[in-house]
């Protein structure tokens, strides 16, 4: 047989006997079959002859194909999870990294106009130099008031600011849910579509942020009372230390357990699927069931790498103030203060909110996958079978 009757790589029609003996030969490149040729099996009618079928991805097997989007259609490992957070945010920044830094710029702008108002506009400083009240008796009441408010204000405002600015990472948080999720099957979400996506969750997600929060002060609540009843009750002191270096060692392993199996995958079971609050938390738990250690161990981690990112990005802002605070008057020093941290505030969120919930999303993904075949309907999704 010639070179020229060989045919493309990847096709191989059966043989079909001859009326008269022998074997039909394959056609050239290109060459349309004569009727009655036995057709291939994966080529449609029109297609031109030769030409390869699509491939088929064959659920179970590793390989690009099954890798649309951020992350691999199979279950995850922990280098797998890391690229994939890391590459949804890097092809969705207006999505994750955008909605964190204005959540948290807003948010932390409240303490800096507070303490710009108090420091320079009202005249609240803490300079007693620059006081014009200091040393006259009959506005000692207001001075220390003054100095009081001048002190407190700004800390009082970065609290209000901070609680602020942990709802709006909530929020960017359930976007985020949305943005990894469609980023698994190769699809890209805008800021405004992902926002969209939250519509008719945004609600029951403070609801479950606030459950969430008044079951955590049950426990430490708990905990704490405990003591107050063990002193009630008389127990002597020697004793009562011990109890308390006992349970406390006791009291974090039940706040590990309460943090992955009744904490941790809420939010992305809300926003991902069609259930309430009570059956987001009944999600998160059962999905984690004999997969504790492993769920602990990437959650842990992650936090630890996130704790790890503020404190390189907040440390050498809040030194810097130091240094420039040392110069200056003391609500100007103040103020300095108050900058840097919003700003540090700012610069940490911009990473650690965006990477810490696409983590968790991601592990939610995977545990589905591991679970409930997940990935099959993924790759349906993405069209990498006819499912």
């Amino acid at each position: 047989m010639s070179e020229g009757h060989y045919p493309p790589p990847g096709w191989a029609p059966p043989p079909e006997a001859r009326p008269g003996g022998g074997f039909l030969p394959p056609p050239r490149p290109g060459q349309v079959p004569p009727p009655g040729y036995p057709a291939y099996a994966g080529v449609a009618p029109a297609s031109p002859w030769g030409a390869a079928p699509p491939p088929v991805a064959i659920p179970g097997m590793l390989g690009a194909a099954h890798k649309p989007g951020a992350m691999p259609l199979r279950p995850l490992g922990l280098g797998d999870l890391y690229d994939a957070a890391f590459k949804t945010i890097r092809f969705n920044p207006g999505a994750t990294v955008g909605p964190a830094v204005l959540v948290a710029t807003v948010a932390m702008s409240i303490p800096v106009i507070v303490t710009a108002i108090l420091g320079y506009a009202v005249g609240l400083g803490l300079d007693p130099a620059t006081d014009p009240t200091v040393g006259d008796p009959s506005s000692a009441v207001f001075t220390t008031t003054a100095v009081m408010v001048a002190a407190l204000g700004p800390f009082a405002a970065s609290a209000l600011g901070g609680l602020l600015s942990a709802l709006g990472v909530l929020l960017v948080t359930g976007m985020i849910a949305h943005v990894t999720r469609a980023a698994a099957v190769g699809r890209r979400l805008t800021l405004g579509q992902a926002w969209a996506a939250t519509r008719g969750k945004r609600w029951r997600l403070l609801g479950l942020a606030l459950l969430l929060f008044v079951l955590t002060l049950g426990l430490i609540a708990s905990w704490i009372g405990s003591f107050f009843l063990l002193d009630v009750l008389g127990v002597p002191g020697v004793l009562l230390g011990l109890y308390g270096i006992l349970s406390f060692f006791g009291f974090l392993v039940v706040l590990a357990w309460f943090w992955i199996r009744v904490y941790y995958l809420p939010v992305p079971a809300l926003m991902l699927e069609d259930v309430g609050v009570f059956r987001a938390i009944g999600r998160g738990y059962r999905l984690t069931s004999r997969h504790f250690w492993r769920t602990f161990g990437i959650a842990l981690l992650t936090w630890i790498v996130t704790q790890v990112a503020q404190s390189v990005i907040g440390i050498p802002l809040g030194i810097a103030a130091g240094f420039v605070g040392a110069d200056l008057s003391p609500t100007d020093a103040m103020m300095a203060l108050v900058v840097a941290q919003s700003v540090s505030s700012i610069a940490a969120t911009a990473f650690t909110a965006p990477f810490a919930s696409a983590v968790s999303s991601l592990q939610y993904l995977d545990l589905r996958m591991r679970k409930e075949s997940l990935d099959v309907r993924l790759m349906a999704e993405a069209g990498l079978t006819g499912v």
